[in-house]
């Protein structure tokens, strides 16, 4: 029984989670789901995916949906043999985003638990964390597998400390869980920067192994280490090798191509830009929004209220107190210099006090391991605005040049910094020593910065480069107005915020020095600077993320509605191909109905946008018709979309009369510019410079104007033709190639797929009528499973003789 009661508290802090989760969400419990713009997106991708799942019971693995055709993989695929996956999916059994709020929570518990903090403060510390405005405002928008991903980060830290303390059982069984659970999580942007962390981490841990003459237990801690990721990586084989296949394919790979599409040279074969990687970078000085969150201006769409400067101005111009008070609801007062901020990345004055606390009174030289760690990531998270540091890691750093929206790294800073607030707490209940002289130099600190940057406002014109399309909007006189008012109101937000973050400061000050004269219990001390600590966040949080973005469960199972011109285009039901002009390749509300060149996704297929880039942008119908496009939506001068056919679509495939032979992606790419793809197709030796080696010679295909190709079947992973020519050929099929996983038969009979017109499969067809099949049976999915079963089997086996051992060990 008594064994019993030590659980108790944590049983208590695990329903207090799914509980305050459910409260912040509390719409879920009606039935709503939050709107979220990014999975709107991803619906629209995943519709033909999800309608075959509900038809055949079964994976297709490939879709034509989106971007003219591509690997589910990164839509959201199942694979067999997904234990780790089944073990999440009871791990989020609340309502979304309620789940995501309840892991974060959960996880950051665990690892405070390490720290020995009691479940009382361990408690306060994980809402602290879970309300982090940056980590709610993801959820807000639809980032769910970054927030996944996160939420699993601290497990990951927990067991890393665990092993390094040399509880290798349980540190290891801990680690292996959580890893397989992060990497589950499909985020590797947030996974690798926590792989940076960990490096970061280790510094300290081996220092101290060297400092107590302790190395003969790095053997074991490695070995503990090696066990549990490879079998962590081993149960998620199936997406890890997908994915490291669908990259190559995806615009994260390396640039093939040495001319821009203005001709200009590329200067780099970065998958990614400089400053494509770099446009997300915070500001130095906006780095204080940690502590004071509307310190920049908040948001690009902030509430600035009725008593505002802006609801002033827009009244003074005729509007009336309903129409002035809209407009105040949605201000663009942030002024830093981010493209778009939906929020701050404000992770709560108390918090900012109590890890300030910590550096001043925790004797445990850990917190210098956080306090790294948070530097790291600060430090890299402004970019461009660091370059020396940033182009280092760039240019010599594994992978970090495969990611984007580089300000995200301070997810690493969001994990440490409520650590070392705990920290603070815990050592100041604990610890009497110093205790006055500790507080005094944390208030001097802390509240001295928030008195620093008060007396630095005349250094800033809380004003942006943006700034300049109001004046040329509303016209000089009075866009200039409009940005006087706009800078007034953010002068307003800097001056405010801080005062708000000034007063949560002196009541923890006050609350802990009341407990260090003995006016306060310890327990009423926790439970009131835990309450002002949570309510801080939470108020905040709520700013952004509310009751609002709620809508009808139906509204996001069904994002988009039918237009006119969909119905019109579904009346045909042949196998063809749209372009939505206005989606400019970023949005996938045509994919939600048609068959799309279009599509929403962070890596794109490389060659699609590349198409798109260098021809389609320039207006080169020849690729337009190589994509069997038929249909064009379009927009009038008022706005109204309406879908013209294209009559010269090349169809499903067609037989050529000649090959051009080409040997780079820059001649494959310029032959574009005037190829005739009805006629003529390009083949890049370089790639397929075995082609009909031993064959027939090139020269001895025609084309027979009475040959054909039908389309008899299709399926997104299962295409079949039939084909009747007088003379040996050569077809294209406007169908995308795709190095693995399809397959293709003549009369059963497996045939070599070659890729032509930079994007397209081809294939030669002897003479004759045949029966054509393309079937997508994808070899890395059965490898992958395989791998992931065995993996598994021995994850449930080492959780077996781990628990033996254990309770053996304590038998004896």
């Amino acid at each position: 029984m008594k064994q019993l009661q030590k659980f108790y508290p944590h049983l208590l802090a695990i329903l207090g989670f799914v509980v305050i989760a459910l409260i912040y969400f509390y719409p879920v419990l009606q039935g709503k789901k939050i709107y979220q713009s990014d999975i709107v997106q991803y619906t629209g991708m995943a519709k033909e995916q999800n309608d075959f799942r509900a038809e055949y019971n079964a994976e297709p693995y490939w879709t034509n949906s989106a971007f003219g055709g591509m690997p589910t993989y990164q839509l959201g695929a199942n694979y067999p043999n997904d234990y780790i996956g089944k073990l999440d999916d009871t791990l989020r059994f609340l309502p979304r985003p309620a789940d995501y709020l309840f892991l974060y929570f959960l996880g950051f518990y665990a690892l405070l638990l390490v720290f020995r903090v009691n479940p009382l403060k361990a408690f306060f510390g994980a809402l602290a964390f879970g309300f982090s405005t940056y980590l709610i405002i993801i959820l807000g928008v639809g980032h769910n597998a970054k927030a996944h991903a996160i939420a699993y980060m601290p497990l990951v830290v927990a067991g890393f400390i665990l092993v390094f303390r040399k509880h290798f059982i349980h540190g290891g069984i801990l680690t292996m869980l959580a890893v397989a659970l992060e990497i589950n999580a499909n985020h590797f942007q947030m996974t690798y920067y926590l792989l940076l962390f960990l490096l970061v981490f280790s510094v300290y841990f081996l220092y101290k192994l060297v400092k107590e003459k302790d190395l003969k237990a790095l053997p074991k801690i490695i070995g503990t280490f090696a066990v549990a990721v490879v079998l962590a990586i081993g149960a998620n084989a199936t997406n890890l090798l997908a994915t490291k296949e669908y990259a190559d394919f995806s615009t994260r790979s390396k640039n093939e191509l040495t001319f821009n599409p203005d001709g200009s040279k590329v200067t780099t074969d970065n998958a990614l830009s400089r400053e494509y990687i770099t446009e997300y970078s915070y500001g130095i000085a906006e780095s204080f929004n940690l502590i004071a969150p509307r310190l920049f201006g908040g948001s690009n769409a902030e509430n600035v209220g009725t008593d505002s400067h802006l609801y002033e101005f827009i009244s003074n111009q005729g509007a009336s107190p309903s129409e002035a008070a809209e407009f105040a609801e949605n201000v663009p007062t942030y002024w830093g210099n981010q493209p778009i901020v939906a929020a701050p990345a404000y992770i709560g004055a108390i918090v900012f006090f109590l890890a300030i606390l910590a550096l001043y009174h925790d004797k445990r030289k850990i917190k210098y391991a956080f306090v790294a760690g948070a530097v790291f990531s600060l430090l890299l998270s402004w970019g461009k605005n660091f370059p020396a540091l940033t182009d280092f890691f760039i240019d010599y750093v594994p992978m970090y040049d495969k990611f984007r929206a580089v300000s995200s790294i301070q997810v690493i800073l969001e994990l440490c910094v409520p650590v070392l607030a705990i920290m603070g707490l815990q050592s100041f209940i604990k610890n009497e020593e110093n205790r006055k002289k500790s507080l005094l130099y944390t208030a001097g600190t802390s509240i001295g910065l928030v008195v620093l940057l008060f007396l630095c406002k005349g250094m800033f014109e809380f004003t942006t480069a943006n700034d300049n399309y109001y004046i040329e909007a509303y016209g000089r006189e009075m866009g200039t107005a409009f940005v006087d008012a706009l800078k007034l109101d953010r002068e307003s937000l800097y001056k405010a915020d801080l005062l708000r973050s000034g007063f949560f400061m002196l009541v923890a000050f006050g609350l802990l020095w009341f407990y260090f004269k003995g006016k306060l219990a310890q327990g009423n001390t926790i439970i009131l600077i835990g309450l002002f600590m949570v309510a801080d966040l939470f108020f905040v949080a709520k700013n952004y993320v509310n009751a609002k973005d709620f809508v009808s469960a139906r509204e996001m199972n069904e994002p988009f509605q039918a237009k006119e011109a969909d119905m019109q285009i579904l009346q045909d039901t042949t196998h063809y191909r749209v372009f939505e002009v206005n989606g400019n390749m970023s949005s996938a509300r045509a994919s939600y109905f048609h068959k799309s060149l279009g599509g929403y996704h962070a890596a794109k297929p490389k060659r699609i946008q590349q198409l798109f880039d260098y021809q389609i942008a320039k207006n080169n119908k020849n690729v337009l018709d190589m994509l069997n496009i038929k249909y064009i939506i379009q927009s009038d001068e008022k706005g109204q979309e309406f879908a013209t056919i294209n009559p010269d679509a090349n169809g499903n495939a067609w037989f050529v009369s000649k090959i051009q032979k080409v040997k780079s992606a820059d001649e494959e790419m310029k032959a574009l510019d005037k190829l005739d793809t009805k006629n003529v197709a390009t083949l890049n030796l370089y790639e397929f410079g075995a082609w009909r080696k031993g064959q027939n010679s090139s020269n001895s295909f025609s084309k027979d104007s009475l040959a054909t190709i039908k389309l008899d079947v299709y399926k997104p992973n299962y295409l079949k033709y039939t084909s009747n020519n007088s003379n040996y050929g050569f077809a294209v099929f406007s169908e995308i190639y795709y190095k693995d996983g399809w397959k293709a038969t003549i009369d059963g009979k497996e045939a070599p797929i070659y890729r032509v017109n930079y994007t397209l499969r081809g294939l030669e067809i002897p003479k004759g009528k045949h029966t054509i099949e393309f079937k997508f049976e994808p070899e890395v999915v059965k490898t992958g499973s395989t791998i992931a079963l065995f993996s598994s089997i021995g994850m449930i086996l080492l959780i077996i003789g781990g628990v033996y051992f254990e309770r053996k060990k304590k038998k004896d």
